[in-house]
C-alpha cells in the first residue's frame, strides 16, 4: 500500500475489507461452513438508499456479507460509465459497517467468483424474478446449486439503478477520483511539483499549422433597419492571438522548455505578427514563407460577450514541392527531445504529407500528434505509431466512423488502430479517458474529471493539454502524471479568454488547491 497521499488511518481500516476472491475463500473456508455467507453483486456506481436496503436485507440472512462489484473494464451499459472508478466504489462499500468484505470482480459475470467463494446465498433484486428468469440469472442459480448454494431475491420495492441519479445531478468527484488514482500508482503531490521542475530545459520541436485568432470587440448599435436585417455595431478594439500550433509552442515555452517552431506562413502582415510574437516569447521560429498563400486568420466579432459572427481567411491547399521540402529541412536535423505534430488541416498535414514528414523525424525522441479537424476533413489515425495522440471524442468517432459505441470501447478501438503508446481522449466538460495498454484490463485505462473551476472560453484547452502532457513524457513521468498535468493545463486555459499561455505557476496553484481538498484542509 503506497502512503503517497497520507490517507487517514480509518481509510486503511476500510481497505482491509477489500480482498481478492482467493484471499476471501482462504479466510471464510470452503462450503459448507459454520457461519453463513451471503454475496451481493452489482456496479454500485453511486451507493444510494436502494443499495443500502438491498444490503441490509442480505445481511439479515447471514453472518457474513460480501459485496462484489463489477470492475470498470466490463461496464458498458451506458456512456461515460462507470462514473466512479472501481477502487473508489470498493472503498464506498467497505466503509459501510454492515459490509464485511468487498471483492472487485474482474470477470464479465459473477459466475467465476461464485465458484471460488461458494457463498451460502447469492442475493439478487426482485426485478430479476419477475416473469421469466433471465438466462444469466439462471446460470447463476445453476452454479449455486452445483455445490449446494441458494439464490435469494430481495423485496420488490427497492430500485437499484444509479443511472437516473447520475443523469439528474452528476456529483463532482474530481478530488476523490484523482486521490484514488494517484495512490494506486504511488504518485504524490510532491511528484507533480517535481515533474514541473523537470520540464525546464527540455527541447521540443513543434511542426504545425499556424492560426491567428482575432477577437474584434464591438458594441451593438441596432439589430437592423425596417428594410434590411443588417446588424450594426461600433468597433471597440481588436486583439490578435498566436493560435493553432503557435500556441502549443507558447505553452511549451511557458513551461520552461526550449522550443523550435516550424510552420508555413503567407507573405503578409500576419506573417510578421507571428514571427514577432514567437521572438517575443523566446521561441525559435523556422517559418517557410509561401507567397502564393495567406497566413490563416480566424476572426470573431464579439458584442456583450456573445460571438455574433466568425469568418476565416484561409488557404487549405496541401503543401507540396519546394514548400514541403523546405519544411522538412527545418526539423530533420533537429536535436530535440520531442517532436509535436499539431494538425489543424490548413495545408501542412494530409494523407500524402504525413508519412513523408514522419519519416524525416529522428529516431528516439518522443513523438506526439494532435489533429484538431473541427469542421474540416482530417483523421487522427493517419498519425501511426506515435508515443501520444490527444484527439477529442468527435475526432475519434470521425476517424473510426463510429457514432454509436460508448466511450470506453471507442477509446480502446482508437488506441489499437492508432498503434500509439498513449492515448488521452478529450471529453470536454467530462474530462478525459487515458489508455496506456491495448487490453480490457482495468489498469489499461483510467478517467479524470475536468479541472476547470469556471469555463470562460474553452478554445485552446486541447493545445494546453497537448503541451503539458508532452513534457511529462519527455521527462519520463508516465501516463498518470501526463494526464493530470495536461488536464490541469486544459482547465486553466478554459478559465481565460482567448489563447491564454498557461504557466507552471498556475499549475502549481492548481496542485496546491487540489492537495488541500484531498487532505480536507
Amino acid at each position: 500500500m503506497s502512503a503517497a497521499l497520507h490517507l487517514p488511518a480509518m481509510e486503511y481500516e476500510y481497505r482491509r475489507k477489500i480482498k481478492t476472491p482467493e484471499q476471501l475463500r482462504a479466510m471464510i473456508g470452503p462450503f459448507p461452513r459454520k457461519q453463513k455467507v451471503i454475496m451481493c453483486h452489482g456496479t454500485f456506481d453511486l451507493v444510494h438508499p436502494g443499495h443500502i436496503r438491498h444490503l441490509m436485507y442480505a445481511k439479515s440472512k447471514a453472518e457474513v456479507l460480501v459485496a462484489s462489484l463489477t470492475c470498470d473494464a466490463w461496464i458498458q451499459k451506458s456512456d461515460f460509465r462507470p462514473f466512479v472508478p472501481q477502487d473508489l466504489r470498493a472503498m464506498n462499500l467497505a466503509a459501510l459497517e454492515l459490509v464485511d468484505y468487498v471483492i472487485i470482480d474482474e470477470n464479465p459475470t459473477p459466475i467465476e467468483n461464485l465458484k471460488v467463494v461458494q457463498p451460502d446465498y447469492f442475493a439478487k433484486g426482485y426485478e430479476y424474478r419477475e416473469g421469466r428468469i433471465p438466462p444469466k440469472t439462471q446460470e447463476e442459480i445453476d452454479t449455486l446449486r452445483s455445490y449446494g448454494g441458494e439464490m435469494i431475491f430481495t423485496p420488490g420495492d427497492v430500485v437499484f439503478s444509479s443511472s437516473e441519479f447520475i443523469k439528474a445531478c452528476p456529483p463532482k468527484l474530481l478530488t476523490e477520483k484523482i486521490a484514488t488514482l494517484m495512490d494506486s500508482d504511488g504518485i504524490s503531490f510532491p511528484h507533480l511539483r517535481l515533474a514541473l521542475e523537470a520540464f525546464r530545459g527540455a527541447r521540443v520541436h513543434v511542426i504545425g499549422d499556424t492560426i491567428v485568432d482575432s477577437y474584434v470587440y464591438c458594441t451593438p448599435i441596432s439589430t437592423g433597419s425596417s428594410k434590411t436585417p443588417t446588424l450594426s455595431v461600433r468597433f471597440e478594439r481588436q486583439v490578435d492571438y498566436a493560435g493553432g500550433a503557435a500556441v502549443v509552442a507558447k505553452h511549451l515555452r511557458a513551461a520552461g522548455a526550449e522550443v523550435i517552431f516550424s510552420t508555413v506562413l503567407g507573405n503578409d502582415e500576419m506573417r510578421d505578427f507571428i514571427i514577432e510574437e514567437m521572438n517575443r516569447c523566446g521561441i525559435e521560429c523556422r517559418a517557410v514563407i509561401d507567397p502564393t498563400r495567406v497566413t490563416t486568420q480566424k476572426t470573431a466579432f464579439i458584442a456583450s460577450n456573445y460571438r455574433m459572427l466568425k469568418y476565416d481567411r484561409v488557404d487549405n491547399r496541401p503543401i507540396a514541392g519546394k514548400t514541403l521540402d523546405d519544411l522538412q529541412n527545418t526539423f530533420q536535423t533537429s536535436q530535440a527531445d520531442g517532436f509535436v505534430f499539431s494538425d489543424f488541416r490548413h495545408g501542412i498535414f494530409n494523407r500524402v504529407t504525413i508519412p513523408v514528414l514522419t519519416d524525416r523525424l529522428p529516431k528516439g525522441p518522443v513523438r506526439v500528434a494532435d489533429s484538431q479537424v473541427a469542421s474540416r476533413w482530417g483523421n487522427i489515425l493517419e498519425f501511426q505509431g506515435f508515443d501520444l495522440i490527444t484527439p477529442n471524442e468527435r475526432e475519434a468517432r470521425f476517424s473510426l466512423a463510429d457514432q454509436d459505441s460508448v466511450i470506453r470501447p471507442l477509446a480502446l478501438e482508437l488506441y489499437k488502430q492508432a498503434k500509439c503508446k498513449l492515448l488521452i481522449l478529450k471529453l470536454g466538460e467530462r474530462g478525459t479517458i487515458t489508455y496506456r495498454h491495448a487490453s480490457d484490463e482495468v489498469r489499461a485505462f483510467f478517467t479524470l474529471d475536468s479541472f476547470t473551476d469556471e469555463v470562460v472560453d474553452p478554445v485552446g484547452a486541447g493545445d494546453a493539454l497537448l503541451a503539458y502532457a508532452t513534457l511529462s513524457l519527455i521527462a519520463h513521468k508516465g501516463p498518470v502524471v501526463a494526464s493530470i498535468l495536461g488536464g490541469m493545463a486544459a482547465g486553466i486555459a478554459c478559465e481565460h479568454d482567448g489563447n491564454w499561455q498557461v504557466t507552471t505557476d498556475e499549475i502549481l496553484a492548481k496542485i496546491e488547491a487540489l492537495e488541500k481538498r484531498t487532505k480536507f484542509e
